[in-house]
């Protein structure tokens, strides 16, 4: 926490708002997305959802494929406990939703679905969007599949198992518009899932990497991926990171504050 904590003090000293930002499309992104009022029915939907979860007592037994949790010393844990803890916070989905909003990809991948938090905040921004989720834990996605089938989430699927099994499978004959990044915080599993899902992307379609300062693998990571050739336009918001690919953007890297 200390570590996240220092390097959000430095980004806030590196970081700008609208003014001096001279491309079109970012300068547009930064005051009609980020800066823009969250719609107030969508905000009590997505909050309705997630009521839902912290009102789940159930205990479940999660597998953890990636870097591990910083919080629970216990695979056994309460649904709503890793709400409160662990999920999605309002600051993030509150961008996330304006995000979807603004861009409305029509075909979303996301890359660890957990309790389907994350993915209530894509669905919300973008009702009609068709949303792959992977998610390696078993119990986990049966609490996100009820999640899911309570709210009529019709056009939302999830695929369980091993990321390193059924990314590939996924990617094998899909294109995407978005893919969320979610999952395993390491290193080496970032930089796979993104080698593995940049074979797919088109011109306009983008990535977003959350929790990108959450430890020094990650910050290489992200640097590992703003200098990839294909890369043109990255966003550091310090809560996600967001990729873009259109050609006919100039690379530039920016530090937004939110």
């Amino acid at each position: 926490m200390l570590y996240q904590q220092r390097k959000y003090l430095q980004f806030l000293s590196k970081a700008s708002n609208q003014h001096g930002v001279h491309s079109p499309f970012v300068y547009l992104l930064i005051t009609k997305c980020f800066y823009k009022k969250t719609d107030k029915n969508l905000w009590k939907n997505f909050l309705n959802i997630k009521q839902q979860l912290l009102d789940n007592k159930k205990e479940i037994k999660v597998t953890d494929f990636g870097a591990g949790s910083k919080i629970f010393k216990s695979n056994n844990r309460k649904v709503s406990k890793i709400v409160k803890v662990a999920g999605i916070s309002n600051k993030k989905a509150t961008l996330l939703i304006k995000i979807i909003a603004y861009f409305k990809p029509k075909k979303i991948l996301e890359i660890g679905t957990s309790l389907g938090l994350g993915t209530s905040a894509i669905k919300t921004g973008n009702n009609s969007a068709k949303i792959l989720t992977l998610e390696g834990c078993p119990e986990t996605s049966k609490v996100a599949q009820e999640l899911f089938d309570k709210n009529n989430f019709t056009t939302t699927k999830i695929i369980t198992g091993d990321f390193s099994k059924t990314l590939s499978t996924v990617t094998q004959n899909e294109e995407f518009d978005c893919i969320y990044f979610d999952g395993n915080h390491t290193k080496k599993a970032t930089l796979n899932y993104f080698e593995e899902c940049i074979k797919k992307v088109h011109n306009n379609s983008f990535f977003i990497f959350d929790d990108i300062y959450w430890n020094k693998e990650m910050q290489d990571s992200w640097e590992t991926i703003k200098n990839h050739t294909k890369v043109t336009v990255t966003i550091d918001l310090f809560y996600f990171g967001i990729v873009f690919f259109r050609k006919e953007q100039a690379k530039e890297h920016f530090k937004i504050r939110v």
